[in-house]
């Protein structure tokens, strides 16, 4: 098999991971979120710190990290500081960014670290270091305005891909079917072309959740449900989201 094999969950092969992101603002709301998703059908759970109204404390990130890490021994950890700029909560500086990434690979509890490829500089040189310190990192580029030409999003792709994450993501904003269909067939090219590393891509929004789903055809590895809160337009109820999968894996 191809792709990665993390907490007895293969990811790259076979049927989409589901993705459950938190977007509690306090440190109890958090807390309480991951325990209720740790024992949910979600097979991985990420934390969107950017919606974490005290995310410049980094006791208070420790704290977070060292209650919920008993209830992860499961459950795949992904850890997230999303810009405004790509769709997240809230700006920080670059340095605040590279600090969170930090406590998140000395937690012991993360498995990935988002790191935004194309947002700053040095992105390679970003994750070999959080690779050495023992979390997988997923490059990612969000764009929320448009869905780029066909050859410039496999571009993104193989930059990403070349930069050595060990999963790529790209989410787009679609404005007609033709730009869905267009995600969907990079999507198909770059994991032919490319089998060792697992990708994730998605269409937003209601018009593109077809790629949300769809996964398992084109070689998405994982896609992202909601339960309190979506992280992005168009994303499905965690539970709704996991049976349309088991539906179609069914059938294959």
């Amino acid at each position: 098999m191809s792709g990665l094999r993390i907490k007895n969950r293969q990811i790259g092969e076979g049927k989409p991971l589901v993705c459950v992101p938190v977007m509690e603002h306090e440190e109890g709301e958090i807390i309480r979120e991951i325990t209720f998703l740790a024992k949910s059908r979600a097979d991985m759970i990420e934390w969107r710190v950017d919606a974490f109204s005290n995310f410049k404390d980094y006791n208070a990130v420790r704290r977070i990290f060292e209650t919920v890490s008993p209830f992860l021994t499961e459950k795949l950890f992904l850890y997230t500081f999303r810009s405004k700029k790509q769709g997240g909560e809230t700006e920080t500086d670059p340095e605040t960014v590279n600090d969170l990434h930090d406590l998140a690979a000395e937690s012991g509890c993360v498995d990935f670290v988002d790191l935004e490829f194309f947002a700053g500089q040095h992105s390679r040189e970003k994750i070999k270091r959080l690779q050495k310190q023992g979390v997988h990192v997923i490059a990612s580029h969000h764009d929320f305005e448009e869905t780029p030409a066909p050859e410039v999003m496999k571009m993104l792709l193989e930059k990403m891909c070349m930069g050595g994450a060990d999963i790529v993501k790209l989410a787009v904003m679609p404005k007609s079917r033709k730009d869905v269909w267009d995600l969907l067939e990079v999507t198909g090219e770059f994991r032919d072309e490319n089998p060792d590393t697992p990708i994730i891509t998605m269409s937003m929004g209601r018009l593109g959740n077809i790629s949300r789903i769809c996964g398992e055809s084109v070689g998405s590895c994982v896609t992202f449900g909601a339960h309190k809160k979506t992280s992005a337009p168009g994303q499905f109820e965690m539970n709704c989201l996991g049976e349309i999968l088991d539906i179609i894996h069914q059938s294959n």
